[in-house]
C-alpha cells in the first residue's frame, strides 16, 4: 500500500519534475535533450541488447568509481551484453568518454511503474547492479517480482541519510530486501543497514575508489600542460559550489601578493555554472583563462576555470595543492581520494559529513588538512603553498593510505560472480556463502574460509609442502589421488582436478579458461557451503584455488575430512548393512533431492556413513542445482548401477537387491514426510 502510496505521489508531482527539466535546461540544453527516454520511450534508438548485465551509476563520481568494474566485467563475461545507465548529462558524457561503444547506454527511467516496466522488458537484464546508494522503491520491486538479482556496491550510509531511512522505515524496510546482495565500503555503513533491517546478505567490500582508472586522454592532457606550469604554483579548487567560488576568489589576491607565481584553477562542480564562474573571476580584474576557450593558458594567467567534462583528473595530476569544495558551505563536501591518488596535498572545508569515514581515516594518517573556514584556508595555503617538502609529506602519506585500501574490485568481482555463475537461485539469499574471504596473488585465485586460514598461499595446495610439514596422514587409492593432511585440530583432504575421458588424456589437469566463479573448484565450494546451510551432511569446503595460465586454467579444493567414516563400497566388502541403514541412506538422497541439487556422479563410492550411523553425500564436482524432473530418477539408475557393478567385479560385496527396496522405502518415505509437511503449512 506505501509503494502503491509512494507512485501516486509521483504522478501528482509530474508536472513539477517536468518543469524542473525545463528549468535545468535553460542552462544546459542536455537536460531538455533525450527527455523521452527518463520514461523509457523511445529505448529502440539507443541500439540497446536484452538479456545481460546493467550497471547503475548515477553520475560522474559513480561511473569513474565503478570504471574498473565494469571493465573487468567486461572481461570476465565477453558474451553478455553489458549496459552502464545514468541519471544526470554529465554523468551520460562519462560513460561516453570512458566507455565508446564498448557499452550500451541509456538513463535510468523514472521510477514511475510503467516506465520501469519498459525498461525491463527492454533489457531483461539477467543482473542490475547499482553503484553506492541509489535506490527506488518501483524499480526494485520490479526486479524482485522478475527475479533479477539486484546487487548495490560500493553501497555507503551516513548517520544522516540512515535517520532519513528510519523515519521512513515502513517504506524503506522492504525496498532494502528487495536487493540480493548489498556490497558495503566501510563497517560503520553495514552496521547502519543491518540496523534498518536489512536481512539479506551484506558483506564489507571496501571502498571501489581506491582503485581509480586514469583514461588515456588524462596522459596527453598532462604531458600538454605540464610545460607552461613548471614555473607556477598551482592550486587546484576542485568541485566547487554557488557561494563557495566567491570565498576562494576573495582569497586570490591575498595569495597572490605572497606567491607571484600562484595559478587559481577553479573547477565547478555543475558544468551550468561554468559561465557564472568565469564572469565572477573576470569581475576581480585577473586575467581568465577557460578550457573551453581551445586555446592554451598564457604565462599571464592567473585564474584558470576548468570548463570542461572528464578532465579532472588531469589537473589533479597538475596541482602543487589541492581544495576539495563542497566543503567550505553545507553540501557535504566530494571525494578526497582521486587527489590523494597521485600523492597530493589536500585541503578540505568542515562540511564533510558525505565523505566522514574517508576524512577521518586520511585524519588519522595526517594526510589531510582540515579548515574551519575561508581564514584558515588561508593560513592553510601560506603554509603549504611556502614548504614543498611539507606538501610532500602530506601527499606521500595519502598515497601510502590510498594504496593499503585497494582491492574492492576483486572483492566486489568475486561477490557478483557468485550469482551470475547461475549456481544460486536468484531468490536465495548468499548467507551461506558470506564467511568466505578471498585473495588474489598473479594469476591465482583463491577462496577460503577464515575459520581454517588466517592467510593462504599456494604451498597450502600442493601435497609436497604438507609433506615437507609432516602433516600427511594418508592418501586415496582412486585414479587420481587425494591427500589427507593435518592442519592445527583439523583434518583435511586436498584434491587436485583432473579431466576425465579421451580428452583427459591430453589435457589431464587443464580447464579452458573461466571466469573464477565458474570454475570447478569455485562452483564446488559455492554448491557445498550452499547444502550445508540447508542441513545436507556434506563435507565443509576450506579453500579453493583457480590458477590461470594463458588459455587454461588449473584448480584444487580443500574440504575438511568426514571422521570416522567409511564409503558404502567399503563396508559391503566388509559387513552387510542393516535396513535401517539403507532407509537413511535413501532419506539423504530424497533431501538433496528435494533442494534441487543434481549429483553428476551419484555411486556407491560417494555416500559415506561415519560411526555414529550419519550419512554423508560427497565430491560434487560437475554438479548443480536445477529444477524438478526426471534427472532424480536418472541419478537413482545411476546408483543402482554403481551397486551391481561393484557386485560383479568383487569376491565379497554384501549387497542383496532386498537392500535397494530398503533404500527407496527410505526415498519414498522422506518424500511423504515432505508432503505431509507442506500440507502441515498450507492449513
Amino acid at each position: 500500500m506505501l509503494r502503491h502510496l509512494y507512485s501516486a505521489l509521483l504522478y501528482l508531482t509530474l508536472p513539477l519534475l517536468l518543469l524542473y527539466f525545463v528549468w535545468r535546461s535553460r542552462k544546459d540544453p542536455a537536460y531538455r535533450q533525450r527527455l523521452l527516454e527518463r520514461f523509457s520511450l523511445g529505448l529502440k534508438k539507443r541500439g540497446l541488447q536484452a538479456g545481460g548485465i546493467v550497471v547503475h551509476a548515477v553520475s560522474v563520481g559513480e561511473t569513474i568509481a565503478a570504471t574498473p568494474l565494469i571493465k573487468q566485467l567486461q572481461q570476465q563475461y565477453p558474451t553478455l551484453p553489458l549496459t552502464v545507465t545514468g541519471t544526470t548529462p554529465t554523468g551520460s558524457a562519462t560513460i561516453s568518454s570512458r566507455f565508446g561503444n564498448t557499452v550500451k547506454h541509456c538513463y535510468l527511467p523514472l521510477d514511475y511503474p510503467g516506465s520501469v516496466r519498459r525498461f525491463l522488458d527492454a533489457l531483461q537484464p539477467k543482473l542490475l547492479v547499482i553503484v553506492e546508494t541509489e535506490l527506488w522503491p518501483n524499480l526494485l520491486a520490479a526486479c524482485r517480482k522478475r527475479h533479477i538479482p539486484v546487487v548495490v556496491v560500493n553501497a555507503r550510509l551516513s548517520a544522516r541519510s540512515a535517520k532519513g531511512y528510519r523515519r521512513f522505515s515502513a517504506l524503506t524496510r522492504p525496498l532494502l530486501n528487495n536487493i540480493s546482495l548489498l556490497l558495503t565500503q566501510d563497517r560503520a555503513s553495514a552496521r547502519r543497514f543491518r540496523a534498518l533491517g536489512f536481512g539479506n546478505t551484506l558483506q564489507v567490500t571496501g571502498n571501489l575508489k581506491f582503485e581509480l582508472a586514469i583514461p588515456a586522454q588524462t596522459a596527453q592532457l598532462v604531458t600538454e600542460f605540464a610545460p607552461l606550469l613548471t614555473t607556477r604554483l598551482v592550486w587546484v579548487a576542485a568541485s566547487t559550489h554557488a557561494g563557495e567560488d566567491e570565498q576562494l576568489l576573495a582569497l586570490y589576491p591575498r595569495l597572490k601578493q605572497r606567491f607571484p607565481a600562484l595559478l587559481l584553477l577553479l573547477v565547478p562542480r555543475h558544468p551550468e555554472r561554468f559561465d557564472k564562474v568565469a564572469q565572477l573571476a573576470q569581475a576581480q580584474g585577473c586575467h581568465v583563462w577557460r578550457r573551453s576557450s581551445g586555446q592554451l593558458p598564457g604565462a599571464d594567467t592567473e585564474i584558470a576555470v576548468g570548463d570542461s567534462m572528464g578532465e579532472l583528473l588531469a589537473w589533479y595530476q597538475l596541482a602543487d595543492l589541492v581544495f576539495i569544495g563542497g566543503s567550505l558551505i553545507e553540501r557535504g563536501g566530494h571525494n578526497p581520494l582521486e587527489a590523494i591518488c597521485f600523492g597530493k596535498a589536500v585541503q578540505s572545508g568542515p562540511h564533510i559529513f558525505n565523505f566522514n569515514e574517508a576524512y577521518r581515516q586520511l585524519q588519522q594518517q595526517q594526510a589531510v588538512v582540515l579548515v574551519a573556514d575561508s581564514e584558515q584556508l588561508f593560513a592553510s595555503c601560506c603554509q603549504l603553498l611556502s614548504d614543498i617538502t611539507l606538501r610532500q609529506q602530506f601527499g606521500q602519506r595519502a598515497q601510502q593510505f590510498f594504496s593499503r585500501q585497494q582491492g574492492a574490485t576483486a572483492r566486489t568481482l568475486d561477490a557478483i560472480n557468485l550469482i551470475v555463475a547461475g549456481t544460486l537461485m536468484p531468490s536465495q539469499p548468499l548467507a551461506h556463502t558470506s564467511a568466505y574471504q578471498t585473495k588474489q596473488a598473479g594469476n591465482a585465485s583463491y577462496w577460503y574460509d577464515p575459520a581454517f586460514f588466517t592467510e593462504i598461499a599456494a604451498e597450502q595446495f600442493q601435497s609436497a609442502w604438507w609433506q615437507q610439514q609432516q602433516a600427511v596422514i594418508g592418501s586415496s587409492s582412486g585414479r587420481n589421488t587425494a591427500y589427507f593432511v593435518q592442519h592445527g585440530g583439523h583434518k583435511l583432504v586436498l584434491r587436485h582436478y583432473y579431466r576425465g575421458g579421451l580428452v583427459g588424456k591430453l589435457l589431464h589437469d587443464q580447464f579452458w579458461l573461466q571466469p573464477v566463479a565458474q570454475s570447478r573448484a569455485m562452483q564446488e565450494y559455492q554448491l557445498l557451503s550452499w547444502m550445508r546451510a540447508q542441513g545436507l551432511a556434506v563435507p565443509r569446503p576450506v579453500a579453493a584455488r583457480y590458477q590461470r595460465s594463458g588459455l587454461i586454467y588449473r584448480a584444487d579444493l580443500l574440504i575438511e575430512l568426514i571422521p570416522d567414516s567409511k564409503d558404502l563400497a567399503a563396508i559391503l566388502q566388509q559387513r552387510a548393512m542393516t535396513a535401517e541403514e539403507w532407509q537413511a541412506v535413501g532419506q539423504a538422497i530424497a533431501q538433496m533431492h528435494r533442494l534441487g541439487v543434481y549429483h553428476s556422479d551419484l555411486n556407491c563410492r560417494n555416500i559415506m556413513l561415519d560411526s555414529a550411523g550419519k550419512v554423508w553425500l560427497i565430491d560434487f564436482d560437475k554438479c548443480e542445482r536445477r529444477e524438478p524432473g526426471p534427472w532424480t530418477e536418472q541419478n537413482l539408475a545411476r546408483l543402482l548401477r554403481s551397486f551391481n557393478k561393484e557386485r560383479g567385479k568383487l569376491a565379497v560385496f554384501h549387497w542383496q537387491d532386498t537392500d535397494w527396496a530398503a533404500l527407496l522405502a527410505g526415498y519414498q518415505l522422506a518424500g511423504y514426510q515432505q508432503s505431509l509437511s507442506a500440507v502441515a503449512e498450507r492449513n
